[in-house]
């Protein structure tokens, strides 16, 4: 999943301020990087953004989706708000992907509305003062227990599990400690039975483990810790920088399922 931000600010610094020509020619360069699916966005959710408007949500928005319909991967669109789902799946949108699991104001039932697949984030609070304190007793168990919920929530709403993406939210009201934690039991969110979503491209945990301070230097790291999540159950990996992941990808696979043949070194 190649990341679009066409908001006027973002924690990797790869923010279009609206510039719907360069968003539209970003998503196709992924495509032709062999991104699987492009993650539009329109309002920041990088630690202490402020919120964003449905309208201007879906003002920068639409005119992406419109110039991007002939595209031949699905377009998902990265909003919390239930107007820009409607707005977003009728312009052809096909995935909603939702930070806040679709717990806002009518989100719930404008996803159900779409028929859509939709992603389920955890988030411990709000993009604004997420990360002033997190605190878990147990992480792994409480975003587990919350994304449980969750999908009984849609389930109850019209939405099948069949449909359901969950993302543990890397990032989103966790400290670098719960991060690796989470990472560590990538494995454990397949239990709950629906297809898997990680984001850790360009993190600050990464930064925090790697002593990368510069966001856009952080490409070793993301594809150490996607790979890790890969082969731990992940399903989509939602990146930046979608050719380096690609061929990391190429390889780990082409280790991975290359028949073993034992050979006399000697």
């Amino acid at each position: 999943m190649g990341i679009v931000n066409v908001t006027d600010d973002s924690f990797s610094g790869d923010g279009l301020k609206g510039d719907v020509p360069a968003a539209i020619a970003r998503a196709r360069q992924m495509v032709e990087q062999g991104a699987d699916i492009i993650d539009l966005g329109a309002e920041s959710t990088r630690p202490g953004a402020a919120p964003v408007s449905p309208e201007q949500e879906i003002a920068r928005l639409l005119p992406v989706i419109e110039g991007l319909k002939d595209l031949k991967i699905p377009l998902s669109v990265d909003t919390r708000h239930a107007a820009t789902m409607r707005a977003a799946a009728k312009a052809g949108a096909a995935l909603i992907n939702d930070i806040s699991a679709l717990e806002g104001e009518g989100s719930l039932a404008a996803a159900a509305e779409t028929g859509l697949p939709v992603v389920l984030m955890h988030m411990q609070g709000e993009p604004g003062s997420m990360q002033q304190a997190p605190h878990y007793v147990d992480v792994v168990a409480e975003v587990f227990d919350y994304l449980k919920h969750r999908i009984a929530a849609c389930e109850a709403a019209g939405i099948p599990r069949g449909r359901i993406i969950l993302d543990p939210g890397i990032g989103f009201g966790k400290t670098p400690a719960h991060n690796l934690s989470l990472l560590r039991a990538t494995a454990t969110f397949r239990h709950l039975g629906c297809a898997l979503l990680v984001g850790v491209s360009r993190k600050s945990f990464i930064g925090a483990v790697s002593g990368e301070g510069d966001a856009a230097r952080r490409l070793p790291g993301s594809l150490a810790a996607g790979l890790w999540a890969v082969a731990q159950g992940a399903d989509i990996l939602r990146v930046h920088d979608v050719a380096e992941t690609v061929q990391a990808l190429k390889i780990w696979r082409g280790i991975a399922v290359a028949p073993v043949t034992a050979r006399n070194v000697w």
